[in-house]
């Protein structure tokens, strides 16, 4: 790994991670030109001395935002960055009560469904056990899921403007659709997630679409 000499930002990313694939989008919305370096986390590259220095945790992502120096961790702090010092669409609305609302649809995600099924995670539960792990808690989050949107979805998650709740929905149903979670059962989950993957940001941020991809998945 060696550092941008350039204004680009600098995404560590792995493929499939659904944190690193909310940033993508994140910065294909603002329209952002940046560089991504590959984390392969089945190979073990988040425990490399050298990327512990860049995110002690050994996750993805870690954002470098190369105008200040600055080296950001925790996909929702960096999409937050993103939104506030870079031009484009807005990620959260402006009004108080509208945000904290988003920010729940997020929290949600980020917080209450996507960390108990990672990787860190599955491979203590053990191959075994993972598949039918990961279905039942991201099943049982979609449950709520479900129930929050049918008070806040329009056309996306919140109303009809793309917010950060959309970013963090795209990923994690890919995530679900791996482990077999039946998507019948959420029929707002799945219009968001089929109408989002419609426009180019998002299909530009796909997993398939990434140069870590394996050729097999492309």
């Amino acid at each position: 790994m060696s550092f941008s000499t350039t204004d680009r930002p600098v995404l560590y990313s792995y493929f499939r991670s659904s944190c690193s694939y909310r940033v993508r989008i994140a910065l294909n919305l603002k329209k952002v030109d940046y560089e991504v370096r590959p984390i392969n986390l089945v190979k073990g590259e988040q425990r490399s001395d050298e990327y512990l220095k860049i995110q002690p945790f050994g996750f993805v992502p870690a954002y470098i935002d190369n105008k200040t120096g600055k080296t950001l961790i925790q996909s929702v702090s960096i999409l937050e960055y993103i939104d506030e010092t870079i031009s484009g669409p807005a990620l959260l609305p402006k009004d108080p009560l509208d945000r904290a609302t988003v920010r729940a649809l997020v929290e949600t995600i980020a917080m209450d469904i996507q960390p108990i099924a990672n990787m860190r995670i599955l491979n203590y539960v053990g191959e075994d056990k993972k598949g039918e792990w990961a279905k039942y808690f991201i099943t049982e989050g979609f449950k709520a899921l479900e129930v929050m949107l049918e008070k806040t979805a329009g056309k996306f998650a919140f109303g009809d403007s793309i917010t950060m709740a959309d970013l963090m929905i795209v990923p994690q149903v890919y995530n679900g659709l791996r482990f077999g979670v039946d998507m019948t059962a959420f029929p707002i989950i799945s219009r968001l997630n089929r109408e989002l993957n419609e426009l180019a940001e998002f299909k530009a941020a796909h997993p398939s679409q990434q140069i870590d991809c394996p050729a097999e998945l492309r």
